[in-house]
Order: C-alpha cells, then sequence, then structure tokens
C-alpha cells in the first residue's frame, strides 16, 4: 500500500498540468520533536486548507528524508531511534486530483540523561601551590557522550580548591575528594597533597633527536634537599613552540623539523628538555605497473588467491558479476572468467587460507533472496559454486571474512543487512555451510547496522557504526568465547555528530557517518569511517556533488579490555574507506583522495598527516573507467610489493611503491 502511495506521488508530480495541492499548511506535532537515544515517539500530521481547515480526503504518508543509519519512521509517524544526531521526515499530503504537499521536520536524537562522569586523571598527587585542571566527560546509560556543565566541587577546600573550570589548586599538606556533577551521575578524583619539600626537579633525557612523528617520552623526578627521589607527583608538561603535543604521561611527539622545548612543571619548579626533530623523510615514488578498467559497472572489493597468480574482483551499482583475473603479469591483468549471480553488488569476496574455496556477498537480488556464495577453486581461474546461504541473511551481506583456527575449524563471520547481527557460518564442509551463532549489539534494532569484520588470533573486531568498535572473543580465551559461542570483550564508542559537526553544516542533518572498517596490527587497530553529505553543494554535478569525508583512528589495545584512542588521520580531500597494514607500511583507498600509503612504525601518537608519515599517493582517476576521472579508490591488497588497488569508479590499479633514490646525479 505505502509503495503504491509513492508510485502515485511520483506520477502527479510527473503531470504538471495537475493543480496545486489545496493543502496550505501542513502542521506537525510536536513540532520541534526531540527524542532520547533507543526511544520511540508517534508524529501526528494535520493538513489544513489556507483558512486552516482540515482538507477533506487528504491522505497524509510519512518517510525517512535521510540519517537511515541512526532511526527508523515508519509511514503513519511512529519514531524509533537507534542512536544519536538528526533524524529527517518528509511528510507527504496526498489529495487526489492534486499535487503533493511536502513539509520536512527534523527529529533531535539526543542522549538519555547523565549516568555516569569520568574524570582525568583518576588520581593525582600535588605539592602545596600546584595547580592542574581536571577534564571530565558524562556518558548515558547506554554509553553516549553527553555535552554537560559540571559542577565541580572539593570535599576539603582547605586542602585543595576547585573552580568552575575544574581547575584544582593545592592549598595545604591533606586529602580531598574532588568531584565532577552532572545532573544525578558525578565522578570523583582523589587528590592528595603533600608539603613543597622539592629542592630539585628533573627531566630525562634532557636533550634528544628523533624524527617528526616519532614518539619521545620524558620522566620527571622530584628530589628534596638531601637527593631522595619524591614519589608519585604529578608533572604538568607543556611545548614549545606548538607545532606538536605531550600528554600528561610526558609523551611528546612533533610535527616538523625543528628545535622545541619540552617544560615540566611543578608548583613553582620546572625543568625544561631540549629536543631537535629532523624530517621524517618516509616519502618514495610510486609507479603504476598495471590497469584493468571497467566500465560495465562500478567496482568493489579485489581479493588475491594464495597462489599469487589469481584474483577477483567484484561489481556494484547494479553487477552482477565477480570477475576472475590472471595477474600472473602485473603489467597486463586479463579476465579468464566470471561468476554472474542474481544480485546487483557483489561488495566482498575472499577465499580460505588454503585458496580451495572462496566466497562472495551478494546484496539487492531480484527475488530479494541475498546472501553468501560458495565456490569451489579446484581451477583458481575457473571457480565453480557449490553452494548458497541465505537462511537469515536474505536482506543482503555487506561483509564477510573468512577465519581458520586449528582448534575450532574454518568459519565465516557474515553481516546482516536487515538486522545488524553478526552471524557466523561453518565452512568445515564448503557444500553444506551452517550457522553456528549470531551476535548483535544489546540495544534496539532501529538504526543497528554491521558493516565490516576483521578476525585476527581469535578476536573478531566488529565495526558496528553506531556502536563504534566491538570486540568478541571467538577462540582467543580472553572471555572464554568460540566461533559458535561469541563473547563481548569490550567496545570503543565515540561521538560522531561532534566529530563531523562540519560536514553536517555542509550538507545539512541526516548525512551518512559511522565507523566503517577495522585492521588490527601490533597493539592497535586502526578503524576508519564512512562518511558523504546529506546533500551536495546546490548547483553541482559531476565529481563536484560526490565526495568523501572522514577520519582514521588509531586505537591502542595493549590493555584489549580498555581501547583507547591515540592517533588520527584525516585527509584534507577525500575520505577513509578500506585499508590494509604490511610490515610498518598502512595501505588506504581514500576514496576521493585516490590511494595512500603511510609509515606507522613506532609508537603511534596525534595527527598521522601533520607528521609527514604519508609515503606515496596516486590519484586513481582516468578517462577509462566507469566514471571518467573522478577518483573513488576503495580498498587495497598487498602482495609481494605490489599493491592492488581498487577504485569503485575506475576499476583495478597495480602499483609498486618504489626505494628510495640513491643521492647523487641520477
Amino acid at each position: 500500500m505505502l509503495l503504491k502511495m509513492f508510485v502515485l506521488a511520483a506520477a502527479f508530480q510527473q503531470q504538471p498540468a495537475a493543480p496545486p495541492s489545496p493543502v496550505a499548511q501542513i502542521r506537525v506535532t510536536p513540532a520541534a520533536p526531540v527524542i532520547a537515544a533507543y526511544d520511540s515517539l508517534q508524529l501526528r500530521a494535520e493538513a489544513l486548507d489556507a483558512q486552516g481547515r482540515p482538507v477533506p480526503g487528504a491522505r497524509i504518508v510519512f518517510r525517512p528524508a535521510g540519517g537511515r543509519f541512526e532511526g527508523k519512521v515508519d509511514s503513519i509517524g511512529m519514531v524509533r531511534s537507534g542512536g544519536t544526531g538528526t533524524l529527517p521526515v518528509s511528510v507527504v499530503v496526498l489529495v487526489p486530483g492534486s499535487r503533493p504537499a511536502l513539509h520536512r521536520v527534523e527529529v533531535r536524537m539526543v542522549p538519555g540523561p547523565a549516568a555516569r562522569v569520568e574524570v582525568t586523571p583518576g588520581s593525582t598527587r600535588l605539592v602545596v601551590g600546584q595547580r592542574l585542571r581536571l577534564s571530565a566527560t558524562s556518558f548515558s546509560v547506554a554509553g553516549h557522550s553527553r555535552e554537560d556543565a559540571f559542577n565541580w566541587a572539593s570535599s576539603l577546600p582547605s586542602v585543595a580548591r576547585v573552580n568552575e573550570a575544574g581547575v584544582v589548586q593545592a592549598v595545604a599538606p591533606g586529602r580531598a575528594r574532588v568531584t565532577a556533577g552532572a545532573g544525578a551521575a558525578s565522578g570523583v578524583v582523589e587528590v592528595e597533597v603533600v608539603a613543597d619539600n622539592v629542592a630539585r626537579l628533573e627531566i630525562t633525557p634532557a636533550t634528544h633527536a628523533a624524527r617528526t612523528g616519532d614518539v619521545v617520552r620524558f620522566r620527571v623526578t622530584a628530589r628534596d634537599a638531601q637527593g631522595r627521589e619524591i614519589p608519585g607527583l604529578t608533572p604538568v608538561f607543556s611545548v614549545s613552540p606548538g607545532e606538536g603535543a605531550i600528554g600528561a604521561d610526558g609523551a611528546f611527539v612533533g610535527y616538523e623539523a625543528r628545535a622545541y622545548t619540552v617544560t615540566a612543571l611543578l608548583g613553582r619548579h620546572s625543568a625544561d628538555a631540549a629536543v631537535t626533530l629532523r624530517h621524517r623523510d618516509v616519502r618514495r615514488p610510486a609507479t603504476v605497473v598495471g590497469r584493468l578498467p571497467r566500465t560495465r559497472f562500478k567496482t568493489e572489493e579485489v581479493w588475491l588467491h594464495p597462489n599469487g597468480r589469481n584474483a577477483y574482483l567484484g561489481s556494484g551499482a547494479g553487477g552482477d558479476v565477480l570477475y576472475v583475473l590472471d595477474v600472473s603479469n602485473p603489467a597486463q591483468p586479463v579476465v579468464t572468467d566470471s561468476m554472474v549471480s542474481n544480485t546487483r553488488r557483489v561488495n566482498d569476496v575472499m577465499t580460505t587460507p588454503d585458496g580451495r574455496y572462496m566466497v562472495h556477498t551478494r546484496e539487492g537480488s531480484s527475488d530479494r533472496r541475498d546472501g553468501l556464495v560458495i565456490a569451489s577453486l579446484e581451477d583458481p581461474a575457473h571457480p565453480r559454486v557449490i553452494s548458497e546461504f541465505k537462511e537469515g541473511v536474505s536482506a543482503g551481506v555487506h561483509s564477510a571474512f573468512i577465519y581458520q583456527d586449528p582448534r575450532h575449524g574454518t568459519h565465516v563471520y557474515l553481516t546482516n543487512n536487515g538486522t545488524g547481527a553478526l552471524h557466523v557460518l561453518n565452512l568445515d564442509d564448503p557444500a553444506n555451510p551452517r550457522e553456528v551463532a549470531r551476535w548483535s549489539t544489546p540495544r534496539p534494532n532501529a538504526g543497528r547496522s554491521l558493516h565490516d569484520v576483521d578476525v585476527q588470533n581469535g578476536l573478531a573486531y566488529l565495526s558496528y557504526w553506531n556502536d563504534g568498535l566491538v570486540i568478541l572473543d571467538v577462540g582467543n580465551g580472553v572471555r572464554g568465547g568460540t566461533p559458535s559461542n561469541p563473547q563481548l570483550v569490550s567496545q570503543y564508542r565515540y561521538d560522531l555528530n561532534d566529530l563531523y559537526r562540519q560536514v553536517e553544516a555542509v550538507g545539512g542533518p541526516g548525512f551518512i557517518r559511522g565507523t566503517h572498517t577495522a585492521w588490527r596490527h601490533r597493539d592497535y587497530v586502526f578503524i576508519a569511517d564512512e562518511v558523504f553529505a546529506s546533500t551536495p553543494p546546490r548547483g553541482a554535478r559531476d565529481a563536484s556533488a560526490d565526495r568523501a569525508y572522514g577520519r582514521m583512528q588509531v586505537i591502542d589495545v595493549s590493555d584489549i579490555t580498555r581501547p583507547r584512542s591515540v592517533a588520527w588521520y584525516e585527509p584534507e580531500y577525500g575520505g577513509v574507506h578500506n585499508v590494509w597494514v604490511d610490515g610498518e607500511t598502512l595501505y588506504m583507498g581514500a576514496y576521493n583522495g585516490g590511494f595512500r600509503a603511510f609509515d606507522v612504525s613506532g609508537e603511534l601518537r596525534g595527527d598521522l598527516r601533520a607528521q609527514e608519515r604519508e609515503i606515496a599517493h596516486v590519484h586513481t582517476g582516468d578517462m577509462q573507467g566507469n566514471v571518467q576521472n573522478h577518483a573513488m579508490t576503495w580498498g587495497v591488497v598487498v602482495r609481494d610489493g605490489l599493491a592492488y588497488v581498487n577504485d569503485n569508479n575506475n576499476g583495478l590499479w597495480i602499483i609498486r611503491i618504489e626505494t628510495a633514490p640513491e643521492s647523487g646525479v641520477r
């Protein structure tokens, strides 16, 4: 019925001879709707004529106008919030014989009341006369961060005073509890004040030479008149000039090649260290070794067979084909076969580690029965379909990851477009795959979206869009999980609305943004967000109307139960899509920004783009692709020094990053 209404509305819009609608006003209640995350709200509407009277025969339909990953609205106006942000809703009034009347209302979805407050640093030991600014963040019971003005208070102002900005002043020896309150929630930090017996303050190393982006850790030692160390004090660090950053833990990173002064303050005492940074010098030339343009459909994921000679390339935007490639001569990749399926998108493809089998995903099939296709690779150049899996995932599978564990066998971890759940299939018998588990974030279904999966060492790293990064034990043992019994280890959620407020300012509310992909490397997980504005610039066409945004964050998981963001990369133009890490290099499909590679060696802190860490960049737009001269780089697979780069608009690129040129005359 609803589909018929929309078709009818479209038909009316195509008939300019139809008279204007008699509807002069569409009154929606509530007029400025606000809803807490994970709650529901009923919108109501009245169609009124110029005299303010109800229009007879008017049919009112509600429909989403953006923000589809953040919430839902049905045809009768019931809104269900799946996160925070803004859900635009169109109200369509259909009156027979006239044009449709339209009205737009924006439903603000906000965090619930403050349920907890975190104060940092968690404990402090100050000397009399010292000042230290505390930081507080409030969260709802669902874990959404809030913007609250905090009420600061000290249990003993004669020992430690605190002002309205959270700045603590140590007054006299003793102990006090400093509290940050937000509504009914509060957070506490224990403050110990000791007498100022400091005679000398030392900072080590006193001098240091490094490169831009290297992390230099400083240690501060306070000594009394007898030279004995006074332990546990909390210094305050600063750096000059400002082209760098230093944390409360004394970890310094500089962004420019120059001299810096790092200062440690402890009340009236200070100590300085001199740091000299040279250029990182990791930039290298890149060579385009080979190309395989695709013009019939857009290009989706690429994957290499373990033999290194064959590759598989998906298609999208109506694509029903998975291309099978021979890349034994990287300069001349050729198509050897193809797999045609009832689908409009082959988004993801992966082989088993031994190369005997392959899976690819399906989205948009004509019979609305999507799922997973499983093929035998007895001949890697000519795959043969042996089974499909659709049960419970017929709404579409966006991503799938094969993981082999000698204790538990071979499993496929796949996403469910319909429910946002993770499904786990046993693939020990590929001709008869069977589901062994499902897992989803404990929250309402509206707006839940699982976008990608990475499994390493028995841990699954789930890119859960509004729910951030979710880490599950699927055989690691840290929580006793197995593939058939996944167990939550930890979650890292962040404020997407605040992070991308400039994107909303450009294109309006209801834009696309969420945790898109994750990759574990050493003690870090690299997570990248997919971000697109809700609307293009007015009057824009072609490439100017289609650009991406986004940030890659570096999440420290050295304590897997407490992930924390320590560094980031955000391009000046373009987005951040799929990543691949090989050795100490991170390769990225940066959408409009093309193909990029970065040095991720050593400890990572701060703004990676400012640290001269980019190794190579190739703009993957040309005149032979599906969309001419417009890069939309999807991702990359790396093998034997070659980067196999799939561009959504322009097909496959094979790129080699060259070694550093030797000095002297060339």
